[in-house]
């Protein structure tokens, strides 16, 4: 089983279309945030993904 920390340290490259108009949105909100919009992309996911487990979570309680 790999260690969780390595596995937070490799990343896998995804091919991403996204509207011109999401981008610059996207684009804008990471300079807001002082983030490449790549780093945006991957904070918002990060993001999301742990509100959905705990939403989860708290169903199951």
């Amino acid at each position: 089983m790999a260690d969780p920390k390595t596995k937070d340290k490799t990343k896998k490259q995804i091919p991403l279309r996204v509207s011109a108009s999401l981008y610059d949105e996207l684009a804008q909100w990471a300079e807001d945030d002082f983030r490449s919009i790549n780093g945006q992309i991957e904070f918002l996911l990060t993001e999301c993904v742990k509100k959905r487990k705990k939403s989860y979570k708290d169903e199951k309680d």
